[in-house]
């Protein structure tokens, strides 16, 4: 259980749970087992083997693009995605979920259309929002639907 004072933030390399001082999270800081920076301002690639560990273990809100390579606003958004991690880490994580080689997790999440954001915290969806948007709309619709957490 964490305390408000610290929150555990699963490696985006190893998986591994680390506990970060709250205070701290903004100086970034490595992980405890494979040294590797906790934040790297870019979106990770989200496959079966991580989505739980980020999905779930994790303190920090996960915002997932479920995205194809071959949808044109899919390819569209995704230096928009890439700029909004930018701005929202540490406060999220941000990763990409390709729903071709993934469609047993585009599935439990009944994706319909693509590209969908999706905000999962502790493994539930908290919000979700569908269609190519620029970097500052998805920095703004992350940081109201996290608002909305709070409740």
């Amino acid at each position: 259980m964490t305390s408000p004072e610290s929150k555990i933030v699963v490696c985006p390399s190893c998986g591994a749970s680390n506990r970060v001082p709250t205070a701290k999270l903004g100086a970034g800081g490595t992980c405890g087992r494979c040294h590797t920076a906790l934040f790297t301002g870019k979106p990770l690639v989200l496959t079966s083997a991580n989505f739980e560990a980020h999905a779930g273990k994790g303190d920090l809100p996960l915002l997932v693009d479920f995205w194809a390579s071959w949808c044109g606003p899919c390819r569209q958004m995704a230096p928009a995605f890439e700029a909004a991690a930018a701005r929202l880490e540490p406060m999220m994580r941000l990763g990409k979920l390709d729903t071709e080689a993934e469609q047993a997790i585009a599935g439990r999440y009944a994706i319909r259309s693509i590209p969908t954001m999706v905000l999962i915290h502790k493994g539930r969806e908290i919000a979700r929002q569908s269609g190519a948007m620029p970097p500052q709309a998805i920095v703004q619709w992350a940081q109201s639907a996290m608002m909305g957490m709070a409740g």
